[in-house]
């Protein structure tokens, strides 16, 4: 199996936010990097089926000269080679125009299986995935916690609400959005670093691919809500008062 694992990088978790001067995204000069967390477990997930049934893994990542680090940790951790749609644009663009990119770049490809996070922790639009599924003329299904391989085609296990599952067998090529927790996500080895250094990582630019990035979403501004407190006191018989505030937390904070 070729298996193509779309992978982004997004600020560290741990990372203190603060606003650029433009107030449209965060200050980046503030922040460090890593890989997505739902696209680690997609990353996983391919690895596990390529040690089972053989095949490729091929790691492709849209975005600025700095998320090659993100591609090399992919690879240190067994994929086999890595592609990077290299534009510092890349680091802000919307879901549609991100997967124009991606696309166009697998398109190369004669995969067998795309494998994505079911979101991103920058934006979390879960968007990318199944547009670039469209784009691709590929079937696709999300919230995926579990793949086999079956004779032409594979099983998937969805996750459905309220501890609910669906089952669904779909033909190949196919794209599929990872689920967080599918699996145990492992660590890079030393071994797996050292070789990571001699594997092919080939750089092209949306411009090389034929892909315009004027984007079809722009985020305008960015800013911290506003923290205010209000202190009521209701009174009256406790069971009026448990009335009134049931009715509040309903209606004004909306917590119920």
């Amino acid at each position: 199996m070729k298996i193509i694992v779309c992978l982004k990088q997004v600020p560290a978790r741990d990372s203190v936010l603060r606003i650029d001067d433009a107030q449209a995204w965060v200050r980046e000069t503030d922040l460090s990097f890593e890989i997505n967390e739902p696209d680690t477990y997609a990353l996983e997930e391919g690895l596990r089926l390529k040690e089972k049934h053989g095949g490729e893994v091929v790691v492709v990542c849209a975005g600025p000269a700095r998320a090659a680090s993100a591609i090399r940790e992919a690879l240190a951790k067994g994929a086999d080679r890595g592609i990077h749609i290299e534009d510092e644009a890349l680091a802000r663009l919307d879901s549609f125009t991100t997967a124009r990119a991606l696309a166009a770049a697998i398109r190369a490809e004669s995969f067998d299986l795309v494998l994505t996070g079911l979101q991103s922790d920058d934006l979390g639009f879960s968007q990318t995935g199944v547009i670039l599924a469209e784009l691709l003329g590929a079937p696709h299904a999300t919230i995926i916690m579990e793949v086999q391989k079956m004779e032409g085609g594979i099983k998937v296990k969805r996750e459905l609400e309220a501890g609910w599952f669906q089952y669904v067998e779909m033909p190949l090529p196919a794209l599929l959005a990872i689920q967080s927790g599918i699996n145990k996500v492992r660590y890079a080895t030393l071994m797996g670093i050292k070789k990571a250094k001699t594997k092919e990582l080939k750089r092209v630019t949306p411009a090389e691919l034929g892909v315009d990035l004027k984007p079809r979403q722009i985020i305008r501004r960015v800013y911290a809500p506003q923290k205010s407190k209000q202190t009521q006191f209701l009174e009256g018989p406790p069971k009026e008062v448990a009335a009134k505030l049931l009715e509040k937390l309903k209606f004004e904070a909306r917590v119920l």
